[in-house]
C-alpha cells in the first residue's frame, strides 16, 4: 500500500508467543532449567519482523489482564472459555517482555487493558502524530481498526490488507466490526452475540441498516427484509437487544487505554548490551540466534 506517512508498527505479541508454545518442541531449556521454547519460537518471529521491516517505529502490546480486565466486570464470564495459562507460559511470557526491552522496542502491557486495547490507544495517538499503522496480527477484532493508509498484517501467512479489504474477509466494512461480532458473536473471547443471528445473518444485516443503533432502533422493519428467517430475527432482536449492546462493548477496542510513559512516534530506543547478553544465556540462545540479535539492534557480536 503505497503512502508518504511512516509506518508505526504494533505487534499483538501474545499470539506469536502462544503460537511458538503450541509448535516449538518442549525440549529447549534455559540454564534454570525450565522450559523455554515459546521465547525461541517468538525470538524467531520477531528476528524475522526486524530484519525484514527495519522499523523506526514500533510497539510491542502483550496482554497481562488474563483475568482482570474491565470487561470481565462487566460480563464475568468473558473469555471463561479459555484455561489458564500454565505457569511455564507465564514464566516465559515474560522473557519475551524482556527481550523486546533489551532490544530498545517499546513495550506495552496493563493489568486492566488487553493487548487490543494498547494497540488501539497507540494507534489513535500515532496518528495525531503523522503515522499509519500496520498491526502485526492475524486477530479480526484488530480489522475494527483500520482507517485511511493502515494495514494489518497477518505475518505468519504473508498476507496484508487495508481497510478496504475487511468486507472481503469478513463481510462487512471496517468501522462495523465490533456492531457485527456483537451480533454473531466470538466464540474465542466467549462473547455471545444474539442467539440464532449467524455471520451471514449480521452482515446482511449490517449492510441493510449501517449499524447496530440504527438496526436496534428499526427493529420493525427486519420482518420485511429478503431475508431467510427474517422475523425470528427480528424476535430475536427485540429479546436480546441488551445483550447485543453489551457485547458490543465487550468487542469494542479501548482507543483511551493508559500507556504508561511510552509516547509518539515510539521510536525504537538503544539496545541494552548488558540485558540483552543476560537473557541470552538464561535462555539458552544459540551462537546463530544471539548474533542476529546483535545485529538487528546494531550492537557488534563477539562469539
Amino acid at each position: 500500500m503505497p503512502t508518504g506517512l511512516p509506518a508505526l508498527y504494533l505487534v499483538d505479541a501474545s499470539l506469536y508467543v502462544f503460537r511458538a508454545w503450541h509448535s516449538m518442541p518442549d525440549e529447549f531449556r534455559g540454564a534454570d532449567g525450565h522450559q523455554t521454547n515459546a521465547v525461541h519460537g517468538f525470538a524467531r518471529f520477531l528476528l524475522e519482523l526486524l530484519e525484514r521491516e527495519r522499523p523506526r517505529h514500533i510497539v510491542v502490546a502483550f496482554d497481562e489482564a488474563l483475568d482482570s480486565c474491565f470487561r470481565n466486570a462487566l460480563y464475568p464470564a468473558y473469555k471463561a472459555n479459555r484455561p489458564p495459562a500454565p505457569e511455564e507460559l507465564r514464566r516465559q511470557f515474560a522473557h519475551c517482555k524482556s527481550l523486546c526491552i533489551a532490544l530498545g522496542l517499546t513495550v506495552l502491557a496493563h493489568s486492566e487493558y488487553e493487548a487490543d486495547d494498547l494497540i488501539g490507544s497507540a494507534l489513535q495517538l500515532a496518528r495525531a502524530s503523522g503515522l499509519r499503522g500496520v498491526i502485526v496480527s492475524a486477530d479480526k477484532d484488530l480489522s475494527q481498526l483500520l482507517d485511511g493508509t493502515d494495514e494489518q498484517w497477518d505475518f505468519a501467512r504473508g498476507q496484508r490488507w487495508g481497510a478496504a479489504g475487511v468486507a472481503a474477509r469478513h463481510g462487512v466494512e471496517a468501522r462495523q466490526m465490533a456492531d457485527y461480532l456483537a451480533l454473531c458473536g466470538d466464540s474465542t473471547d466467549n462473547i455471545p452475540g444474539v442467539p440464532g443471528i449467524g455471520a451471514k445473518t449480521a452482515a446482511a444485516l449490517l449492510a441493510h441498516f449501517g449499524s447496530l443503533d440504527a438496526l436496534l432502533a428499526r427493529v420493525d422493519e427486519v420482518p420485511h427484509l429478503r431475508l431467510r428467517g427474517a422475523a425470528r430475527a427480528a424476535d430475536r432482536l427485540r429479546a436480546h437487544r441488551e445483550q447485543a449492546l453489551l457485547c458490543r462493548r465487550l468487542a469494542t477496542i479501548a482507543l483511551d487505554a493508559p500507556l504508561s510513559e511510552a509516547t509518539p512516534p515510539f521510536l525504537r530506543a538503544s539496545p541494552d548490551a548488558a540485558a540483552l547478553l543476560a537473557l541470552c544465556e538464561l535462555v539458552r540462545f544459540g551462537p546463530l540466534t544471539r548474533r542476529r540479535l546483535h545485529e538487528a539492534s546494531g550492537l557488534a557480536f563477539a562469539p
